[in-house]
């Protein structure tokens, strides 16, 4: 970093401590249009510090590796440095890259260790204590995310992170319910205490102080990898292994590599569709959408209205019985990826749905191919003055993850082992079926539904969109899209409309409470469709570039989450 940058980042910096400690990060809605830089996050404090390293001189991935070690301290939930996601880049010039620091399982995981004696689930060992956790990814994937592509110090970008932890940052009030909330969890699970139970009941406004998490980012930032992996903060994962029934080991630290793959692409009605590959399950199930429904006039039926409604519900029942067979690591399973996203095979498998009555799921499989995550992940999206655009998401699966944090360091561990088929053919937390692709076994990465995804227009950026949700994720990206393309919306009206979902089982639509008019919901229920009432689906968060150049964000209102620029 030169003298100059240097001297704006320590400006910016006070700007952004200024602003944590007095709370000035407030929600604007509609989203004003940028030109210079958009950050758009789960939490007002990320949003900022994200700001403020465009702001600094830093692109797009620097505010990314900003963002992510904030998130960790201002977004506990979710925000992790002790779980993994995946990132989709696109660069200024037109180029792609996709980077993989999904969890892998532990060198001692065994297929069925979650399974009792007579062969059936155990859910909770899956889902709470140590034995729940795979080896975490995010610090490495941040530091060849960084290494690839940024341009700031390293220690520059983990600062304020360093910072909201050692000096506190504000709770909001849906935070401090939900801290509240789960105050006997974080009890049970450790036993010694966490920054994250208060004396009392947390307030809005309490601030949230958390000095061992602080200065595990201090030996990240000075030692990089190695600040996380070995010394101080391995031992003390081992160590909080060895409390409870964990099995990662020194070994899977070390050996724990993140990976760049190739983004699965497609097109949908003319636009460029450039998503996250396998282990996720995302780009292709949300590729496979698209084609599904590409043949249809939905613009023509509009929005949520009957037809458009049983086509969108077929098409996500299909799609989900093909993940449920077809997804895996592909470094351990031949992913028939090709054929999956492949438009006359898609149209196939719509040949048999009738406008007349609903598919039954028990009649639906998962197509012949020729042999060749409560809901808590987050999701941001940022494009800098450049045009580089990057799109994270990431997750310690079910809120708070596995509910431990590990001793001496400050950081929540994950229960991403439940993403595996504990069991083929039975549910995971999120009610989806896998199968023998997506089996456990040793350095194997569990299959996730984040959906990470940029689209072009004519060769330009058009779009970067995510969200968090669990098995809602990809349909929720899904009908943000075309909420956009096909329905005409802003992208802040097409983040804030209410959504449903379908995960071929259970056998029921799942319905926002704002969601599908009384006419349309009593014409498919009389037709076979289950409609079931539930709380929000998902909290998309993206950019749309209007055409001349400017940015306009959406910023899910289900959530804290706010959109910043400049």
């Amino acid at each position: 970093m030169n003298r100059r940058t240097w001297i704006t980042y320590l400006l910016s910096f006070f700007l952004i401590a200024t602003a944590v400690s007095c709370g000035t990060f407030k929600k604007e809605r509609p989203t004003p249009v940028y030109r210079n830089g958009m950050v758009v996050t789960a939490h007002p404090e990320a949003s900022g510090v994200g700001l403020q390293i465009l702001k600094a001189g830093g692109n797009a991935v620097d505010a990314a590796v900003a963002v992510q070690f904030a998130l960790a301290v201002v977004y506990p939930n979710a925000g992790n440095i002790g779980g993994g996601g995946f990132m989709v880049y696109r660069s200024a010039g037109g180029d792609f890259a996709a980077l993989d620091f999904r969890e892998a399982a532990p060198a001692a995981a065994t297929r069925d260790m979650f399974l009792d004696e007579t062969g059936n689930p155990i859910a909770e060992l899956s889902l709470r204590g140590q034995l729940a956790s795979g080896v975490p990814g995010v610090v490495d994937g941040m530091i060849k995310a960084h290494t690839r592509f940024g341009k700031l110090d390293w220690e520059a970008l983990l600062q304020p992170a360093i910072h909201l932890a050692r000096q506190g940052f504000p709770l909001t009030e849906m935070q401090a319910k939900e801290l509240n909330n789960r105050r006997e969890s974080f009890q049970k699970y450790n036993p010694e205490g966490t920054a994250l139970i208060n004396d009392g009941e947390w307030k809005a406004g309490d601030t949230l102080v958390q000095p061992e998490l602080a200065h595990t980012l201090s030996l990240i930032s000075q030692k990089g990898r190695a600040g996380f992996y070995e010394g101080e903060v391995a031992d003390r994962i081992v160590a909080e292994m060895a409390s409870g029934n964990g099995i990662i080991s020194y070994a899977d630290l070390k050996n724990y590599e993140a990976k760049w793959r190739e983004p699965v692409m497609s097109t949908y009605r003319g636009l460029k569709i450039v998503s996250m590959p396998p282990p996720s399950s995302g780009g292709i199930a949300l590729i496979s959408m698209l084609k599904s429904v590409e043949a249809y006039p939905l613009s023509k039926w509009g929005f949520q209205k009957d037809s458009t409604m049983r086509v969108m519900i077929e098409a996500e029942r299909r799609v989900y019985a093909d993940r449920a067979t077809h997804l895996g690591d592909p470094d351990y399973y031949e992913v028939p990826q090709a054929m999956l996203i492949d438009s006359a095979y898609n149209a196939e498998r719509m040949r048999n749905f009738s406008f007349g009555h609903a598919s039954f799921s028990s009649d639906i499989h998962a197509g012949s191919l020729p042999k060749i995550e409560h809901e808590e992940t987050t999701h941001f999206s940022i494009v800098d003055k450049a045009g580089n655009a990057v799109a994270i998401t990431t997750t310690i699966n079910g809120s708070y993850g596995s509910y431990v944090v590990v001793a001496g360091a400050g950081f929540l561990l994950n229960n991403e082992m439940d993403d595996f088929s504990v069991k083929p053919g039975a549910p995971n937390m999120y009610g989806l079926i896998g199968g023998t692709a997506n089996a456990i076994e040793p350095g194997k990465r569990m299959l996730s539904s984040m959906t990470p995804t940029i689209l072009e227009k004519e060769g330009r950026l058009f779009m970067v969109v995510g969200t968090p949700g669990g098995s809602t994720i990809m349909t929720s990206v899904f009908q943000t899209i075309l909420n956009v393309v096909d329905f005409g919306m802003d992208m802040q009206e097409a983040v804030a409309a209410p959504r449903f979902h379908h995960q071929w089982l259970p056998d029921e639509v799942a319905l926002e409470r704002d969601a599908v008019s009384k006419v349309v919901r009593h014409s498919l229920s009389t037709t076979g469709y289950k409609l079931v009432d539930r709380a929000s689906i998902g909290r998309v968060d993206a950019i749309l570039m209007l055409p001349d150049g400017a940015m306009h964000g959406g910023a899910d209102p289900r959530g804290d989450d706010l959109a910043m620029g400049y």
